[in-house]
């Protein structure tokens, strides 16, 4: 269809540089004389990108590319500075507490083991280029945790230390939610309270099938866009998508 065939030019322009963040995106006038085109086509490209986050559009101002996010594989363990390597930036970690605590009810159940048992929590900020981008609000069974009482946390990946001491990530678990900005994530982050923030709730089992991690992940949502990979279409859909409560029950 043209729309797409328009879609996928100003996609291709966007992505190579030629149109950058910040510039104006051609009017819908001149897409129509230079697609010979009506408007109808042109305005369900744009609103193709739009959907996409690649432009803004706001009323009574021409369409505009939108600022560059980073994008994070969420169907992959990826430890974050590997990840932030690829993309060509600068990762970064301030560790704010790491801690041996007794497991309340919640930490318990997360990760099977008994309330009161002990657990390790480390609270780490993330920075891309220096800019506060992600915390770490990470919790470890005793055993793993404490192998990170003997290393600087701010200047090694977590994942591939853990792996180096052999506790390899074998299956890791992920949930993407959205939830306000609390205090601790407002300090860190340099977001006002009660922002919408990203958050990747991570479970980790090792080799032997047993969890050694819960842990979860805040982003930022104005620097972070999480992308999701899939191939093919499966009949049954409920072991990735699936609602929260009972959706469409009667009210009690």
């Amino acid at each position: 269809m043209l729309y797409v065939q328009i879609a996928d030019d100003l996609r291709r322009k966007i992505v190579s540089g030629e149109l950058s963040p910040g510039d104006d995106v051609p009017s819908e006038g001149e897409l129509a004389e230079l697609w010979r085109s009506s408007r109808g086509p042109i305005r369900n490209a744009l609103a193709a990108l739009r959907n996409e986050g690649l432009i803004e559009t706001r009323r009574g101002r021409p369409a505009r590319v939108a600022e560059r996010k980073a994008q994070q594989a969420a169907d992959v363990s990826i430890p974050f500075t590997r990840w932030a390597e690829s993309m060509g930036t600068t990762p970064g970690a301030l560790t704010q507490e790491v801690s041996l605590r007794r497991a309340d009810e919640e930490k318990a159940a997360a990760l099977g083991i008994a309330v009161g048992d002990p657990i390790v929590e480390v609270v780490r900020l993330r920075l891309l280029d220096g800019r506060p981008t992600m915390l770490e609000r990470l919790t470890f069974i005793e055993e793993v945790g404490r192998a990170l009482f003997d290393v600087d946390l701010d200047t090694i990946s977590i994942t591939e230390y853990l792996n180096g001491r052999g506790y390899g990530y074998q299956d890791v678990d992920h949930e993407i939610d959205a939830v306000a900005a609390d205090e601790l994530d407002s300090r860190l982050l340099d977001v006002e309270p009660g922002t919408p923030i990203l958050r990747l709730h991570r479970v980790t089992r090792g080799p032997d099938g047993r969890i050694f991690e819960a842990s979860d992940d805040r982003y930022r949502s104005d620097i972070i866009r999480f992308t999701v990979s899939a191939s093919g279409r499966a009949r049954e859909g409920g072991h990735f998508i699936r609602a929260i409560g009972a959706i469409g029950a009667e009210p009690a």
